[in-house]
C-alpha cells in the first residue's frame, strides 16, 4: 500500500473514531437526562437540567382540586347553624383548606372530621388603632389570606376565600380556574347583584361571601403588604374592600365571573336561579336571608336536594336552555337540576334569559336596583309561566341524564286566548334528556331541544342536543 493511501486510511479511521466517540458521548447524555436509575450520577448542570425539564413538564398540567387551597372564615358562634352549608360542599381527605375561627371550638370537639380543619385566627390587637371598620372582624378576616398561606401547603396554585356560609360547586371552580394562568396575578371573583351594595363599596371588587380565587402569585405579594395595607385602609367598611383597595396598589385589577353569586337579594330567588348566565354556576351564599330554593323544604333539605342533580353533572347546573313547541305556541325555559318554565306564548330568548323578578332587592336607597335586567310577575297568562321544580335525577343505560321537574301548585289562570288557547294546566311533569358528558366552556353555544309531546298526556318529554350550525332558536 502507497504512503499516500496509508495516511488516508488513518484519517478515514480517526473521523470515524471521533463520530462514534461523539454520538456516544451525546447518548450518553441523553441518558442521564431522562433516566430515573440511581445508578447514574450526573453533575449538578445535568441534574438542574432535568429538574428544570420535569418542573416546566408539571406546571403544564390542567389545574386539578388538588392544586387548590381554601381559607374560610367562620365564627364559633354561628358554626352549629353554617356547619351544613360547607359540609354540603366539602370533600373530606380531597379539599385542602382551612376554617379560621376567632376561638378555640371547645364546643364542637371532637371535631368532626366532614368539617375542614380549623385553625384559631392570630391576634389582631395589634392593630387596634387602625380598625375603624363598619363591618366586625373585618381585619381578622381579610388576614385569614395571610394566614392560609403560613400554613405553606405545596403544589398550590390558587387560593379560594369564603364565608362560612358560602357553597361552591368545586368541579364548575376548577374547571373555569383551567382557562387562567395560574403563573400571573389574578384576582377572580365577582361583584354584587346589589347596584347599591356595589355603589357603597366599589364596582370592581369581589364580594366574599361568594367566594373569589387569588393565584399564587397575588397571595405570595400580598403577604409582603396585607398588614401595610391594614393599616393604610382604616376606614373602608369591610375586609373585601381592603383587599380590592391593595391589590389595586399592587396593580391586579378584579377578573369577573359571571358564577359567583353574592345574593345580596330577599325572600324568593327562584327567579334569579331559573335564567342563570351563559357561564358556569360556582357559588351560592346568603341563603339564610332568602327563602328556601325549593318549595316545601328547609334550607338545608333544599340545598341537598340541588346537589344531588350537583353530583351527576355540575357543569350543566342551572344552564339555561330555550325551546318551543310550536303546534300549540308554547315556551320551554329549563334552568337544568333546577326548574323548568312552561309560557302558553312564544317568547324569544332574549326575553327569557331575564329572570323573573320574584325577590326583592337588598337595598332600597338606589334605583335601579340590580346589576341585571328583570322581568316583572305578572298575572297575564300569556306572561305568567307554569314553573316545575326538579324532583329527581338518574342515568340511563343509553349514556343520558334523565331530570324530572314536576308541578308544585297549579297556575290558576285562564289559557293564553292570544296563541289559541292551548292551556298546559295538565301537564304535571317535565322529562330532561341530556348527555351523559360535561358541557364545553368559554366560547360554546346555548344548547338547542326538541320537544316530545303527546296531546292529553300529563308528561313532556324534552331531548336537549348540540345546535345544527345555521340553526337559530326561534
Amino acid at each position: 500500500m502507497s504512503s499516500s493511501h496509508k495516511v488516508l486510511s488513518e484519517k478515514l479511521a480517526i473521523s470515524l473514531w471521533k463520530s462514534l466517540a461523539i454520538s456516544g458521548l451525546v447518548v450518553y447524555l441523553f441518558y442521564i437526562l431522562l433516566s430515573n436509575e440511581p445508578c447514574c450520577q450526573p453533575s449538578n448542570l445535568f441534574t438542574n437540567l432535568k429538574a428544570k425539564r420535569g418542573s416546566q413538564r408539571s406546571s403544564d398540567f390542567p389545574t386539578n382540586i388538588g392544586h387548590l387551597v381554601f381559607g374560610i372564615v367562620g365564627s364559633v358562634n354561628t358554626w352549629e347553624h353554617k356547619r351544613s352549608y360547607i359540609e354540603s360542599w366539602w370533600r373530606p381527605n380531597v379539599t385542602r383548606g382551612y376554617l379560621f375561627l376567632e376561638t378555640p371550638p371547645t364546643n364542637f370537639l371532637p371535631w368532626s372530621p366532614s368539617s375542614p380543619p380549623f385553625r384559631v385566627s392570630e391576634d389582631t390587637s395589634k392593630f387596634q388603632e387602625w380598625n375603624k371598620h363598619g363591618m366586625p372582624h373585618a381585619i381578622r378576616m381579610v388576614r385569614a389570606i395571610l394566614e392560609t398561606f403560613k400554613q405553606g401547603d405545596k403544589d398550590v396554585r390558587w387560593y379560594i376565600m369564603a364565608d362560612d356560609d358560602t357553597v361552591l360547586l368545586l368541579d364548575n371552580l376548577v374547571d373555569v380556574l383551567n382557562k387562567y394562568d395560574h403563573e400571573k396575578y389574578f384576582y377572580i371573583g365577582q361583584n354584587s347583584e346589589s347596584i347599591g351594595s356595589n355603589a357603597a363599596m366599589s364596582f370592581e371588587m369581589a364580594f366574599g361571601g361568594a367566594g373569589y380565587a387569588l393565584s399564587y402569585p397575588v397571595v405570595e405579594i400580598l403577604s409582603k403588604n396585607l398588614d401595610e395595607c391594614i393599616k393604610r385602609y382604616p376606614y373602608l367598611y369591610g375586609s373585601d374592600h381592603i383587599l380590592q383597595s391593595c391589590l389595586a396598589d399592587l396593580g391586579v385589577s378584579l377578573t369577573h365571573e359571571a358564577g359567583f353569586h353574592q345574593i345580596d337579594l330577599h325572600d324568593d330567588i327562584s327567579g334569579l336561579l331559573s335564567a342563570h348566565p351563559q357561564s358556569p354556576f360556582l357559588s351560592l351564599h346568603h341563603l339564610d336571608t332568602v327563602s328556601p330554593i325549593f318549595p316545601s323544604m328547609n334550607q338545608y333539605e333544599a340545598l341537598n336536594h340541588l346537589m344531588k342533580a350537583a353530583k351527576v353533572d355540575q357543569s350543566r347546573l342551572l344552564q339555561q336552555t330555550v325551546c318551543y313547541h310550536k303546534p300549540k305556541n308554547w315556551s320551554f325555559s329549563i334552568s337544568w337540576g333546577y326548574s323548568t318554565q312552561l309560557y302558553e306564548n312564544i317568547h324569544p330568548t332574549s326575553v327569557l334569559q331575564h329572570p323573573l323578578e320574584t325577590f326583592r332587592p337588598w337595598t332600597s336607597w338606589t334605583t335601579p336596583f340590580y346589576m341585571f335586567n328583570t322581568r316583572p310577575m305578572s298575572n297575564d297568562p300569556c306572561e305568567a309561566p307554569h314553573v316545575f321544580f326538579f324532583d329527581s335525577v338518574k342515568k340511563t343505560v343509553r349514556k343520558q341524564i334523565v331530570t324530572s321537574y314536576t308541578r308544585r301548585w297549579p297556575r290558576n289562570l285562564m289559557p293564553c286566548s292570544s296563541s289559541g288557547n292551548h292551556s298546559a294546566d295538565y301537564v304535571s311533569r317535565i322529562e330532561v334528556l341530556s348527555p351523559l358528558k360535561r358541557l364545553r366552556g368559554a366560547g360554546s353555544r346555548r344548547k338547542c331541544c326538541d320537544i316530545i309531546y303527546v296531546n292529553g298526556m300529563n308528561l313532556t318529554e324534552v331531548t336537549l342536543r348540540p345546535c345544527m350550525k345555521y340553526e337559530m332558536v326561534a
